[in-house]
Protein backbone atom coordinates (compact mmCIF):
# COMPACT_ATOMS: atom_id res chain seq x y z
CA UNK A 1 0.00 0.00 0.00
CA UNK A 2 1.56 3.19 -1.09
CA UNK A 3 -0.01 6.17 0.34
CA UNK A 4 0.43 10.02 0.30
CA UNK A 5 -0.63 12.59 3.37
CA UNK A 6 -1.09 15.70 2.46
CA UNK A 7 -2.64 18.67 4.74
CA UNK A 8 -6.15 19.68 3.96
CA UNK A 9 -5.86 23.21 5.33
CA UNK A 10 -3.02 26.25 5.76
CA UNK A 11 -0.68 23.52 6.99
CA UNK A 12 0.02 22.74 10.60
CA UNK A 13 -2.68 20.01 10.53
CA UNK A 14 -1.06 18.12 12.87
CA UNK A 15 0.62 15.61 9.90
CA UNK A 16 3.73 15.22 11.43
CA UNK A 17 1.84 12.73 13.89
CA UNK A 18 0.13 10.80 11.39
CA UNK A 19 2.90 10.58 9.55
CA UNK A 20 4.54 9.19 12.53
CA UNK A 21 1.52 7.01 13.32
CA UNK A 22 1.29 5.55 9.67
CA UNK A 23 4.98 4.90 9.59
CA UNK A 24 4.78 1.87 11.78
CA UNK A 25 3.37 0.52 8.70
CA UNK A 26 5.69 1.32 6.15
CA UNK A 27 8.92 0.92 5.05
CA UNK A 28 9.97 3.96 3.52
CA UNK A 29 8.97 7.59 4.08
CA UNK A 30 9.44 9.90 1.50
CA UNK A 31 9.38 13.96 1.67
CA UNK A 32 8.41 15.24 -1.43
CA UNK A 33 8.10 19.18 -1.62
CA UNK A 34 8.73 22.16 0.90
CA UNK A 35 11.65 22.72 2.99
CA UNK A 36 13.22 23.75 6.32
CA UNK A 37 9.99 26.25 6.16
CA UNK A 38 7.77 23.11 7.74
CA UNK A 39 7.97 21.96 10.81
CA UNK A 40 6.03 18.39 11.97
CA UNK A 41 5.85 17.66 15.67
CA UNK A 42 6.06 14.47 17.01
CA UNK A 43 5.66 13.08 20.95
CA UNK A 44 6.81 9.98 21.89
CA UNK A 45 6.94 8.82 25.49
CA UNK A 46 6.37 12.73 26.24
CA UNK A 47 9.28 13.82 24.68
CA UNK A 48 8.99 16.34 21.68
CA UNK A 49 10.58 15.84 18.17
CA UNK A 50 10.72 18.74 15.92
CA UNK A 51 11.36 17.62 11.48
CA UNK A 52 11.93 20.30 9.54
CA UNK A 53 13.61 17.92 6.64
CA UNK A 54 13.90 14.64 7.74
CA UNK A 55 10.97 12.78 7.36
CA UNK A 56 9.03 11.64 10.23
CA UNK A 57 9.53 8.37 10.34
CA UNK A 58 12.67 8.36 11.16
CA UNK A 59 11.75 7.70 14.79
CA UNK A 60 10.70 3.99 14.09
CA UNK A 61 13.73 1.65 13.81
CA UNK A 62 14.35 0.46 10.51
CA UNK A 63 12.58 2.86 8.10
CA UNK A 64 14.23 4.06 5.32
CA UNK A 65 13.62 7.87 5.15
CA UNK A 66 14.00 9.70 1.99
CA UNK A 67 14.31 13.46 0.95
CA UNK A 68 12.83 13.58 -2.92
CA UNK A 69 13.97 15.84 -5.43
CA UNK A 70 11.21 18.46 -4.87
CA UNK A 71 12.54 19.48 -1.51
CA UNK A 72 14.84 22.42 -1.20
CA UNK A 73 17.88 21.53 1.40
CA UNK A 74 19.40 23.85 3.60
CA UNK A 75 22.79 21.78 4.23
CA UNK A 76 23.19 23.88 7.61
CA UNK A 77 19.82 22.84 8.55
CA UNK A 78 19.97 19.02 7.70
CA UNK A 79 23.04 18.46 8.89
CA UNK A 80 21.77 20.61 12.21
CA UNK A 81 18.93 18.29 12.36
CA UNK A 82 20.94 14.97 11.91
CA UNK A 83 23.10 15.98 14.80
CA UNK A 84 20.30 16.57 16.82
CA UNK A 85 18.55 13.37 16.38
CA UNK A 86 21.87 11.12 16.65
CA UNK A 87 22.52 13.11 20.61
CA UNK A 88 18.74 11.78 21.19
CA UNK A 89 19.61 8.16 20.62
CA UNK A 90 18.66 8.16 16.72
CA UNK A 91 20.87 6.38 14.89
CA UNK A 92 19.80 7.51 11.06
CA UNK A 93 23.20 5.99 9.65
CA UNK A 94 21.70 3.87 6.20
CA UNK A 95 18.82 4.69 6.80
CA UNK A 96 18.45 8.71 5.42
CA UNK A 97 18.66 9.06 1.47
CA UNK A 98 18.85 12.23 -0.40
CA UNK A 99 17.91 12.80 -4.19
CA UNK A 100 20.90 14.53 -6.26
CA UNK A 101 17.91 16.38 -8.36
CA UNK A 102 17.74 18.50 -4.92
CA UNK A 103 18.01 22.16 -4.94
CA UNK A 104 20.23 23.92 -2.20
CA UNK A 105 19.83 26.78 -0.51
CA UNK A 106 22.72 28.98 0.18
CA UNK A 107 22.59 31.94 2.20
CA UNK A 108 21.54 34.49 -0.22
CA UNK A 109 18.63 33.25 -0.50
CA UNK A 110 18.04 33.59 3.10
CA UNK A 111 18.86 37.27 3.06
CA UNK A 112 17.27 37.75 0.02
CA UNK A 113 13.90 35.97 1.48
CA UNK A 114 14.10 38.58 4.46
CA UNK A 115 14.66 41.78 2.38
CA UNK A 116 11.85 41.21 -0.32
CA UNK A 117 9.66 40.16 2.45
CA UNK A 118 10.72 44.03 4.31
CA UNK A 119 10.28 45.66 1.28
CA UNK A 120 6.30 44.59 0.43
CA UNK A 121 3.12 46.46 1.50
CA UNK A 122 1.29 43.60 1.43
CA UNK A 123 3.49 41.25 3.76
CA UNK A 124 3.19 37.30 2.46
CA UNK A 125 4.60 36.00 5.86
CA UNK A 126 7.23 34.20 4.47
CA UNK A 127 9.48 32.33 7.28
CA UNK A 128 12.35 33.47 5.53
CA UNK A 129 14.04 30.35 5.13
CA UNK A 130 14.48 31.28 1.72
CA UNK A 131 12.79 28.39 -0.11
CA UNK A 132 10.91 30.62 -2.48
CA UNK A 133 14.51 32.58 -3.70
CA UNK A 134 15.13 28.63 -4.41
CA UNK A 135 12.51 27.11 -5.74
CA UNK A 136 13.09 30.56 -7.94
CA UNK A 137 16.67 30.02 -8.99
CA UNK A 138 15.10 26.50 -10.30
CA UNK A 139 12.81 27.87 -12.44
CA UNK A 140 15.19 30.56 -13.69
CA UNK A 141 17.76 27.42 -14.50
CA UNK A 142 20.36 28.57 -12.05
CA UNK A 143 19.45 26.69 -9.53
CA UNK A 144 22.35 24.50 -7.77
CA UNK A 145 21.23 20.99 -6.89
CA UNK A 146 22.69 18.85 -4.72
CA UNK A 147 25.09 16.64 -7.36
CA UNK A 148 26.55 19.68 -8.50
CA UNK A 149 27.27 20.58 -4.32
CA UNK A 150 29.23 17.45 -4.80
CA UNK A 151 31.34 17.95 -8.12
CA UNK A 152 33.28 21.06 -6.62
CA UNK A 153 34.21 21.98 -10.35
CA UNK A 154 30.78 21.99 -10.98
CA UNK A 155 29.94 24.24 -7.88
CA UNK A 156 32.74 26.59 -8.26
CA UNK A 157 31.28 27.60 -11.47
CA UNK A 158 27.86 27.92 -11.15
CA UNK A 159 28.25 29.60 -7.85
CA UNK A 160 30.68 32.34 -9.08
CA UNK A 161 28.48 32.64 -11.53
CA UNK A 162 25.66 33.02 -9.17
CA UNK A 163 27.31 35.73 -6.82
CA UNK A 164 28.56 37.51 -10.25
CA UNK A 165 24.19 38.55 -10.31
CA UNK A 166 23.06 38.18 -7.48
CA UNK A 167 25.89 40.59 -5.53
CA UNK A 168 25.12 43.46 -8.15
CA UNK A 169 21.49 42.75 -6.89
CA UNK A 170 22.16 43.22 -3.27
CA UNK A 171 24.51 46.30 -3.62
CA UNK A 172 21.92 47.89 -6.44
CA UNK A 173 18.26 47.17 -5.29
CA UNK A 174 18.63 46.03 -0.83
CA UNK A 175 22.22 48.05 -0.80
CA UNK A 176 23.32 44.91 1.28
CA UNK A 177 27.17 44.22 0.44
CA UNK A 178 26.59 40.67 -1.02
CA UNK A 179 28.43 37.42 -0.46
CA UNK A 180 32.27 36.44 -0.50
CA UNK A 181 33.05 33.69 -3.00
CA UNK A 182 35.80 31.77 -0.87
CA UNK A 183 33.80 31.83 2.50
CA UNK A 184 30.62 30.25 0.61
CA UNK A 185 32.61 27.70 -1.11
CA UNK A 186 34.61 26.93 1.65
CA UNK A 187 31.48 26.41 3.60
CA UNK A 188 29.80 24.52 0.74
CA UNK A 189 31.88 22.28 0.24
CA UNK A 190 32.47 21.15 3.37
CA UNK A 191 28.58 20.36 4.00
CA UNK A 192 29.33 18.16 0.41
CA UNK A 193 31.47 15.77 2.35
CA UNK A 194 29.05 15.73 5.28
CA UNK A 195 26.43 14.78 3.12
CA UNK A 196 27.27 12.91 0.34
CA UNK A 197 27.39 9.00 2.20
CA UNK A 198 23.27 9.63 1.89
CA UNK A 199 22.67 10.93 -1.72
CA UNK A 200 21.18 7.65 -3.78
CA UNK A 201 18.91 8.35 -6.68
CA UNK A 202 15.35 8.23 -5.07
CA UNK A 203 12.93 7.53 -8.42
CA UNK A 204 15.08 4.40 -8.70
CA UNK A 205 15.62 3.38 -5.29
CA UNK A 206 11.76 4.00 -4.75
CA UNK A 207 10.67 1.40 -8.32
CA UNK A 208 12.53 -0.97 -6.99
CA UNK A 209 10.72 -0.99 -3.56
CA UNK A 210 7.31 -1.06 -5.25
CA UNK A 211 8.63 -3.94 -7.16
CA UNK A 212 9.72 -6.02 -4.27
CA UNK A 213 6.31 -4.79 -2.31
CA UNK A 214 7.30 -2.53 -0.23
CA UNK A 215 4.92 -0.16 1.84
CA UNK A 216 5.91 3.63 0.79
CA UNK A 217 4.31 6.72 2.71
CA UNK A 218 4.83 10.10 0.99
CA UNK A 219 5.02 12.97 3.71
CA UNK A 220 3.27 16.40 2.38
CA UNK A 221 4.70 19.52 3.90
CA UNK A 222 2.37 22.78 4.68
CA UNK A 223 -1.23 22.06 3.34
CA UNK A 224 -3.17 22.36 0.23
CA UNK A 225 -4.52 26.31 0.68
CA UNK A 226 -0.69 26.89 0.60
CA UNK A 227 0.11 24.98 -2.44
CA UNK A 228 1.48 27.38 -5.26
CA UNK A 229 -1.32 26.84 -7.64
CA UNK A 230 -4.24 26.21 -5.60
CA UNK A 231 -3.67 28.00 -2.37
CA UNK A 232 -4.62 31.37 -1.27
CA UNK A 233 -2.40 33.16 -4.06
CA UNK A 234 -0.06 34.90 -3.39
CA UNK A 235 -0.11 34.22 0.35
CA UNK A 236 1.69 30.72 -0.57
CA UNK A 237 4.50 28.50 -0.37
CA UNK A 238 6.73 27.94 -3.73
CA UNK A 239 5.48 24.02 -4.21
CA UNK A 240 2.81 21.57 -5.04
CA UNK A 241 1.19 20.84 -1.62
CA UNK A 242 -1.24 18.71 -3.48
CA UNK A 243 -0.82 14.72 -3.09
CA UNK A 244 -0.53 15.42 -7.22
CA UNK A 245 2.93 16.65 -5.89
CA UNK A 246 4.53 13.45 -4.58
CA UNK A 247 5.05 12.37 -8.36
CA UNK A 248 6.97 15.30 -9.77
CA UNK A 249 8.74 15.86 -6.11
CA UNK A 250 9.76 12.29 -5.70
CA UNK A 251 10.13 10.49 -9.36
CA UNK A 252 7.45 8.25 -9.27
CA UNK A 253 4.45 7.45 -11.85
CA UNK A 254 0.66 8.26 -10.51
CA UNK A 255 -0.82 4.80 -10.91
CA UNK A 256 2.10 3.78 -7.79
CA UNK A 257 -0.46 5.85 -5.13
CA UNK A 258 -3.13 3.63 -3.61
CA UNK A 259 -4.39 6.29 -1.22
CA UNK A 260 -4.24 9.73 -0.27
CA UNK A 261 -4.65 10.80 3.50
CA UNK A 262 -6.01 13.89 3.97
CA UNK A 263 -5.28 15.60 7.70
CA UNK A 264 -7.31 18.56 9.24
CA UNK A 265 -7.58 20.18 12.29
CA UNK A 266 -11.20 19.97 13.88
CA UNK A 267 -10.98 23.94 13.87
CA UNK A 268 -8.76 26.35 11.37
CA UNK A 269 -5.75 28.18 11.75
CA UNK A 270 -3.28 30.29 9.72
CA UNK A 271 0.24 31.46 10.41
CA UNK A 272 1.05 34.52 8.53
CA UNK A 273 -0.89 37.21 6.16
CA UNK A 274 -4.04 36.24 3.58
CA UNK A 275 -7.75 35.87 3.83
CA UNK A 276 -9.44 33.77 6.59
CA UNK A 277 -13.17 33.56 6.42
CA UNK A 278 -14.19 31.77 9.42
CA UNK A 279 -11.70 33.44 11.91
CA UNK A 280 -12.00 34.08 15.79
CA UNK A 281 -12.57 37.50 17.32
CA UNK A 282 -9.38 38.50 18.80
CA UNK A 283 -10.14 37.30 22.43
CA UNK A 284 -11.35 33.88 21.04
CA UNK A 285 -8.54 33.30 19.04
CA UNK A 286 -5.99 33.78 22.02
CA UNK A 287 -8.41 31.19 24.29
CA UNK A 288 -8.12 28.98 21.56
CA UNK A 289 -4.36 29.34 20.80
CA UNK A 290 -3.53 28.83 24.24
CA UNK A 291 -5.09 26.22 24.91
CA UNK A 292 -3.97 24.18 21.84
CA UNK A 293 -0.66 25.90 21.78
CA UNK A 294 -0.84 27.06 18.12
CA UNK A 295 2.49 28.46 17.90
CA UNK A 296 4.34 27.37 14.39
CA UNK A 297 7.08 24.94 15.37
CA UNK A 298 9.64 26.24 12.66
CA UNK A 299 9.16 30.16 13.38
CA UNK A 300 7.12 30.03 16.80
CA UNK A 301 5.04 32.21 15.29
CA UNK A 302 1.25 32.74 17.28
CA UNK A 303 -1.29 31.12 14.54
CA UNK A 304 -4.60 32.46 13.72
CA UNK A 305 -7.03 30.62 14.66
CA UNK A 306 -11.22 29.96 13.31
CA UNK A 307 -13.45 27.69 12.64
CA UNK A 308 -13.65 24.89 10.78
CA UNK A 309 -14.71 25.58 6.82
CA UNK A 310 -16.33 22.74 4.94
CA UNK A 311 -15.94 24.86 2.03
CA UNK A 312 -12.09 24.95 2.11
CA UNK A 313 -11.84 21.25 2.84
CA UNK A 314 -14.14 20.40 0.52
CA UNK A 315 -11.74 21.44 -2.09
CA UNK A 316 -9.23 20.36 -0.79
CA UNK A 317 -10.83 16.69 -1.05
CA UNK A 318 -11.31 17.77 -4.45
CA UNK A 319 -8.14 18.36 -5.68
CA UNK A 320 -6.06 15.68 -3.97
CA UNK A 321 -8.47 13.26 -4.69
CA UNK A 322 -8.55 12.48 -0.88
CA UNK A 323 -9.77 9.12 0.28
CA UNK A 324 -10.28 9.49 4.05
CA UNK A 325 -9.52 11.86 6.51
CA UNK A 326 -8.05 12.35 10.17
CA UNK A 327 -8.95 14.41 12.33
CA UNK A 328 -6.67 16.56 14.90
CA UNK A 329 -7.18 18.14 17.77
CA UNK A 330 -10.69 17.44 18.89
CA UNK A 331 -9.77 17.74 22.54
CA UNK A 332 -9.19 21.61 22.04
CA UNK A 333 -12.88 22.31 21.13
CA UNK A 334 -14.09 20.18 24.91
CA UNK A 335 -15.89 22.89 27.14
CA UNK A 336 -17.51 24.94 24.25
CA UNK A 337 -21.40 25.45 24.43
CA UNK A 338 -21.96 25.36 20.30
CA UNK A 339 -19.61 25.15 17.76
CA UNK A 340 -19.45 26.55 14.48
CA UNK A 341 -19.06 24.92 10.67
CA UNK A 342 -19.15 26.89 7.77
CA UNK A 343 -21.18 25.54 4.94
CA UNK A 344 -21.27 28.36 2.71
CA UNK A 345 -19.74 31.93 1.94
CA UNK A 346 -22.06 34.92 1.13
CA UNK A 347 -20.83 38.05 -1.45
CA UNK A 348 -22.50 40.76 -2.62
CA UNK A 349 -25.59 38.53 -2.93
CA UNK A 350 -24.21 35.87 -4.06
CA UNK A 351 -23.52 32.60 -2.16
CA UNK A 352 -20.85 30.28 -2.86
CA UNK A 353 -20.87 26.34 -1.99
CA UNK A 354 -17.59 26.28 -3.56
CA UNK A 355 -14.23 27.69 -2.56
CA UNK A 356 -13.47 31.48 -4.98
CA UNK A 357 -10.35 31.81 -5.69
CA UNK A 358 -10.05 35.32 -5.53
CA UNK A 359 -8.28 36.71 -2.71
CA UNK A 360 -10.39 40.30 -2.94
CA UNK A 361 -13.40 38.13 -2.59
CA UNK A 362 -12.04 35.70 0.04
CA UNK A 363 -10.93 38.93 1.87
CA UNK A 364 -14.92 40.29 2.18
CA UNK A 365 -17.08 36.69 1.89
CA UNK A 366 -19.16 36.30 5.40
CA UNK A 367 -19.30 32.46 6.17
CA UNK A 368 -22.94 30.85 6.36
CA UNK A 369 -22.28 28.95 9.50
CA UNK A 370 -24.18 25.75 10.61
CA UNK A 371 -23.98 25.48 14.86
CA UNK A 372 -23.92 22.23 16.37
CA UNK A 373 -23.70 21.14 20.11
CA UNK A 374 -20.37 20.65 21.96
CA UNK A 375 -19.29 18.95 24.50
CA UNK A 376 -17.91 19.37 27.85
CA UNK A 377 -16.31 16.13 28.56
CA UNK A 378 -12.27 15.89 28.85
CA UNK A 379 -11.83 13.51 25.68
CA UNK A 380 -8.01 13.23 25.69
CA UNK A 381 -7.96 9.69 27.69
CA UNK A 382 -10.49 8.29 25.31
CA UNK A 383 -10.09 5.07 23.40
CA UNK A 384 -12.59 3.67 21.90
CA UNK A 385 -14.82 6.06 19.78
CA UNK A 386 -17.98 4.72 20.86
CA UNK A 387 -17.16 5.70 24.32
CA UNK A 388 -16.76 9.60 23.50
CA UNK A 389 -19.50 11.68 23.96
CA UNK A 390 -22.54 12.07 21.61
CA UNK A 391 -22.46 15.62 20.44
CA UNK A 392 -18.58 14.43 19.96
CA UNK A 393 -19.90 11.96 17.42
CA UNK A 394 -22.03 13.78 16.03
CA UNK A 395 -19.74 16.72 15.17
CA UNK A 396 -17.55 14.33 12.99
CA UNK A 397 -20.47 12.79 11.74
CA UNK A 398 -21.59 15.89 10.26
CA UNK A 399 -18.05 16.65 8.89
CA UNK A 400 -17.94 13.66 7.28
CA UNK A 401 -21.17 14.07 5.77
CA UNK A 402 -20.77 17.62 4.30
CA UNK A 403 -17.55 16.82 3.15
CA UNK A 404 -18.34 13.01 1.58
CA UNK A 405 -15.28 11.07 2.65
CA UNK A 406 -14.76 9.04 5.46
CA UNK A 407 -13.20 10.31 8.91
CA UNK A 408 -10.93 6.86 9.54
CA UNK A 409 -9.16 8.37 12.73
CA UNK A 410 -9.67 10.78 15.19
CA UNK A 411 -6.94 12.75 17.16
CA UNK A 412 -7.34 13.64 20.71
CA UNK A 413 -4.47 14.84 21.81
CA UNK A 414 -0.51 15.02 21.13
CA UNK A 415 0.51 11.78 21.82
CA UNK A 416 0.66 8.65 19.21
CA UNK A 417 -1.71 6.81 21.97
CA UNK A 418 -4.07 10.12 21.70
CA UNK A 419 -5.37 8.95 18.30
CA UNK A 420 -8.85 6.55 18.05
CA UNK A 421 -9.41 4.82 14.40
CA UNK A 422 -12.68 4.39 13.20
Amino acid sequence: MNRVVVGAQWGDEGKGKIIDILAKDADYIVRYQGGSNAGHTVVVDGKNYIFHLIPSGILHKGKICCIGNGVTVDPSALIKEIKELAHMGINIGGRLKISPLCHIIFPYHKILDDLREKKLVHKIGTTRRGIGPCYADKINRCGIRMVDLLNPRVLKDKLMNNLEEKNEIFKKVYHHKGFDFPLLYREYTGYAAALAKYVVSISSLLEQANRSKKDILFEGAQGTFLDIDFGTYPYVTSSSAISGGCTIGSGVPPHFIDKVIGVAKAYTTRVGEGPFPTEFTQEFSRIIREKGSEFGATTGRPRRCGWFDAVMVKQAVLVSGITELALTKLDILSGLKSISVAVGYKYKGKTFKYFPYDCEVLEGVKPVYKELPGWNENVSSTKHYKEFPRDFRNYVDFLQDILGVRISMVSVGSSRSQTVFI
